[in-house]
């Protein structure tokens, strides 16, 4: 059995849609699922996070403190 296989894009879908996989319904938690945004429950509204990927929470890290510097920078 090949434990490194690729999900498949229902694979993918179902993860987005079960519920267990969303803390308090609005952040997506899924150590399975390797996509640093993976689409939102309604595929329309957008991407949202994967908390569990560590590469995503440190690209969300990094986004908001250029956001942080740039408002102070604007302030000057």
């Amino acid at each position: 059995m090949n434990h490194n296989h690729e999900p498949s894009e229902e694979e993918k879908d179902n993860w987005s849609q079960d519920p267990d996989n969303w803390i308090w319904g609005l952040f997506y938690y899924n150590p399975k699922d390797k996509r640093i945004f993976p689409p939102k429950r309604i595929k329309e509204m957008g991407w949202t996070v994967n908390f569990a990927n560590p590469n995503s929470v440190f690209l969300c890290v990094i986004m908001i403190l250029i956001l942080m510097i740039l408002c102070e920078s604007v302030k000057r």
